[in-house]
């Protein structure tokens, strides 16, 4: 049993970014923890949240909705990556790796939005 957004695999993917993301911010400096470390992982947790709650129960214009919610909060992300790379907390080959997950997982979400009818 399962429900259904655990099958989407938008959901998934934002899961594991999620956690990768998690595990980044919790090297940034402790004078960030409640700053860009709060912020950036906030943010990421915001993306599998709004899938999911926008998913059940809701009408699709509701789903959209949420899906906008999700897909703002990883643009959110993205910035928290940039100002995290500005300040030397992560260096260029993560934030690469980690733009690049976070633009495909942005293209497979707009595209999955735009099939809400």
């Amino acid at each position: 049993m399962e429900f259904k957004f655990e099958k989407l695999i938008i959901w998934q993917k934002a899961m594991d970014f999620g956690e990768e993301i998690y595990s980044i911010a919790y090297k940034f400096p402790k004078t960030e923890l409640f700053n860009l470390s709060s912020q950036i992982r906030r943010a990421v947790d915001s993306i599998a949240l709004n899938i999911s709650e926008g998913s059940i129960g809701q009408s699709n214009p509701d789903f959209k909705r949420f899906m906008n919610y999700a897909i703002r909060s990883l643009g959110e992300v993205v910035t928290c990556l940039h100002k995290a790379k500005r300040r030397e907390y992560i260096s260029v080959e993560e934030f690469d790796t980690q733009y690049e997950f976070a633009f495909n997982l942005m293209n497979m979400m707009v595209a999955f939005k735009n099939k809400i009818r």
